[in-house]
């Protein structure tokens, strides 16, 4: 669960991090009130998931009240990037000498925590990794161990002298922040060195762990304060395990892994997935149907990859599923379908006896991935 900015500064001052004096505000007048208790000079920082914000006209530097006013009153009613807006983050400048980047995450493939730190902040840290590699310092943090002093001078080692005793005083901070609240990723950027020689975050982006929520029900609770997909949405109450991606290949697929895969070989042939959708290991008529239903409702899926193993699933249900979820929607896609296993070959035989003109079929996967991202990439219709 990504949480907003002002969030996640609410933890980090649960933790005794020191932060800009801020205020949320959800109406352009409580932007101008908290402007004015603040001087006038002021961010007004659109509160979203996503990032991009100062690159698409998020983060607003104000010089007076009205300014924090107009700069609300367009991110509340346009919203941003598509995205509806419920509230943005009034927070007062401060006069900045440095400006820098830290983060520390989960790295899956080591079984460790891995820390980050850049001597240069303000952007993408991706950009920075592939045009400054020397820039950015990693060490290892081993849950059992935690961050010990050898492992915060590495990492601050590199940063200007004045900033080396504010960053590596926040550092184990964030570490608390992370363990503490079982978040995925405590990420900074920028981290900031003031002309008063304090080191503070200026952003706060934190991601919890799904999976921990139970254990503290007040982020839990704020699930409720975030906008929720359409799609995602209907999926979630048709129980379906579904997560919503950013590409136009529509997946479907029963069974994780085989899920898993799918998405690799679209990638494999140039195309990018919509989302995750597995229909489960004994997915029936009904469910198929469903999944297509919800698949179908993303205006970005230009072409579907319906792909089914059966084991416990029978290829005849899964045809079955697919001309029952034909007759509820009017798909614009073509969907390709490649059916293997349990029954497959009757399923075959009913998809080829419909002659649905939206139908595609394939033989194998490889296959199928690359008929579903050509048809995706031409845009071409039912």
């Amino acid at each position: 669960m990504d949480l907003y900015e002002h969030q996640g500064k609410e933890l980090f001052a649960k933790h005794g991090i020191a932060l800009a004096e801020s205020a949320v505000a959800r109406t352009p007048e409580e932007a101008r009130r908290a402007a004015e208790r603040m001087g006038g000079r002021v961010a007004v920082k659109v509160q979203v998931q996503t990032g991009g914000r100062g690159k698409g006209g998020g983060i607003v530097l104000t010089k007076e009240p009205q300014e924090a006013f107009d700069a609300a009153e367009r991110l509340l009613h346009q919203g941003f990037n598509g995205t509806p807006v419920t509230r943005v983050l009034v927070e007062k400048l401060v006069d900045i000498r440095g400006e820098f980047y830290c983060a520390i995450t989960l790295d899956r493939s080591a079984g460790t925590y891995l820390a980050m730190v850049s001597n240069e902040g303000g952007v993408d840290i991706e950009e920075i990794s592939r045009t400054s590699p020397e820039a950015i310092r990693r060490a290892n943090v081993h849950p059992v161990i935690g961050m010990k002093g050898y492992a915060v001078r590495y990492l601050a080692g590199h940063l200007p002298a004045d900033a080396k005793a504010g960053a590596a005083g926040l550092l184990p901070k964030l570490y608390e922040v992370l363990t503490a609240e079982d978040a995925t990723l405590v990420e900074v950027n920028p981290l900031a060195l003031l002309t008063d020689g304090t080191v503070i975050p200026l952003d706060a982006k934190v991601t919890i762990d799904d999976n921990a929520l139970y254990r503290h029900p007040e982020l839990a609770a704020l699930r409720s304060e975030f906008p929720v997909d359409p799609t995602q949405a209907r999926a979630n109450e048709q129980g379906l395990q579904y997560v919503k991606l950013d590409g136009e290949v529509g997946i479907i697929g029963n069974g994780a892994g085989l899920v898993m895969s799918t998405l690799d070989v679209v990638s494999q042939a140039g195309g990018k997935p919509a989302n995750f959708l597995d229909v489960g290991g004994g997915a029936s008529a009904d469910s198929m149907a469903t999944s297509l239903e919800v698949v179908l409702s993303d205006p970005q899926v230009r072409s579907v990859l319906v792909n089914i193993f059966g084991g416990i699933t029978r290829g005849e249900l899964v045809a079955q599923g697919i001309l029952e979820a034909l007759k509820r929607v009017d798909p614009k896609v073509k969907i390709v379908v490649r059916l293997d296993g349990t029954n497959a070959e009757e399923g075959r035989e009913i998809l080829e006896r419909a002659a649905h003109p939206t139908l595609v079929p394939a033989a194998t996967m490889l296959e199928a991935a690359a008929k579903a991202v050509e048809l995706a990439n031409a845009g071409e219709g039912a």
